[in-house]
């Protein structure tokens, strides 16, 4: 079967590899239909591996290379014989963290910290980007009739940018402030108007603006000529918003953020930093600041996206600028995405050609 393989830096490969020959009891062969890029295999793709194992896992034992693909829908063509909770046909969406459910945090219900936590396409035999794929019947929902199989592939995106915002406390009627456009900010930024929130987002690449300008459901601000936290200051009673989510991993949308809330105001550090950041830990203490980082979601979270996303509130998919076969996943996936000047934001691949 054809699978998009990751094997090092710059070294991703379509290829064909053995198609599972068996499932245990309690697992699911699936045939996954979308599957995103997300900015944990664009980091793996330009400087991997990093997530991806080049030793045994702790967990499972995987190794690279490995099979990509951690944020997809599919569909069920075979199922264990302990298998209950799904039957063959239904359509479902992968939660793709796999735990010890014995650590410390497994124990607290923190599974998402789980101390040898591993992940479907990123350190586990099969992943998203292939034809098949065996699959625990514990990390899959099945989706409901009226969310497609673009928008189930979307779940796992949605669930992160999700627990950002409720990390901060967001309410109906509260202004919120979502630093960087990226999948992840365009979909706090949906998330947040579907709370009642009035949204902001920061973003400096005009093609990103131009995304969240046309979801219709915040006034986006350009950093570049604007200085965003007195803009916010002047136009918010001279306090500034009520919460900020910062989504872009970059030193100066943190500071803004963190500049741009109002005293007893939260941020929510949702994007992933791959360097040092510098803030003045003097307005956490002078302004009442609440500063809470966030990882991946609760693993529990997916039903209630999915329902979110049914009831029409929660329209994911117009975050998506392509739809490409699996075979393009290099040319017009990998490198538009990590390019300066690239005009995508949200690449979807096709499982299935």
């Amino acid at each position: 079967m054809k699978a998009a393989v990751f094997h090092a830096a710059r070294d991703i490969r379509i290829e064909d590899v053995p198609a599972p020959t068996r499932i245990g009891p309690r697992d699911v062969l699936a045939r996954p239909s979308w599957c995103g890029i997300c900015g944990t295999d664009l980091h793996e793709y330009a400087m991997g591996p990093i997530v991806t194992p080049a030793r045994p896992h702790p967990l499972n034992g995987a190794v690279i290379p490995q099979i990509l693909g951690h944020e997809f829908s599919a569909e069920v063509v075979e199922v264990g014989a302990e298998v209950t909770r799904v039957r063959v046909g239904d359509r479902v969406s992968a939660m793709p963290l796999l735990v010890d459910h014995d650590c410390y945090y497994c124990r607290r219900g923190l599974e998402h910290l789980c101390m040898k936590m591993a992940c479907v396409g990123l350190s586990y035999a099969w992943g998203g980007l292939a034809e098949l794929a065996v699959l625990p019947e514990g990390i899959l929902t099945v989706l409901p009739d009226g969310v497609s199989d673009l928008q189930g592939a979307i779940i796992e995106p949605a669930a992160v940018a999700a627990y950002g915002v409720d990390a901060a406390h967001v309410k109906p009627g509260d202004s919120v402030l979502i630093t960087g456009a990226g999948p992840i900010g365009a979909l706090a930024a949906l998330y947040a108007a579907s709370l009642g929130a009035r949204v902001f987002v920061s973003e400096l690449n005009p093609a990103r603006q131009a995304l969240v300008r046309a979801l219709g459901v915040a006034e986006v601000l350009d950093p570049g000529t604007t200085d965003v936290a007195a803009h916010l200051k002047d136009l918010l009673h001279g306090v500034g918003v009520d919460a900020a989510i910062e989504c872009s991993g970059n030193e100066r949308a943190l500071q803004t953020a963190l500049a741009s809330v109002r005293s007893a105001g939260r941020v929510a550090q949702t994007g992933l930093h791959t360097r040092p950041a510098a803030i003045d830990a003097m307005l956490l203490a002078q302004r009442d600041l609440t500063l809470v980082g966030t990882w991946c979601y609760p693993v529990t979270d997916f039903p209630r996206i999915a329902r979110l996303i049914a009831s029409g509130r929660l329209p994911v998919e117009n975050i998506v600028t392509a739809q490409i076969a699996m075979a393009d996943i290099v040319e017009r996936g990998f490198e538009p995405l990590l390019s300066p000047t690239g005009d995508q934001v949200k690449v979807l691949v096709s499982a299935r050609g």
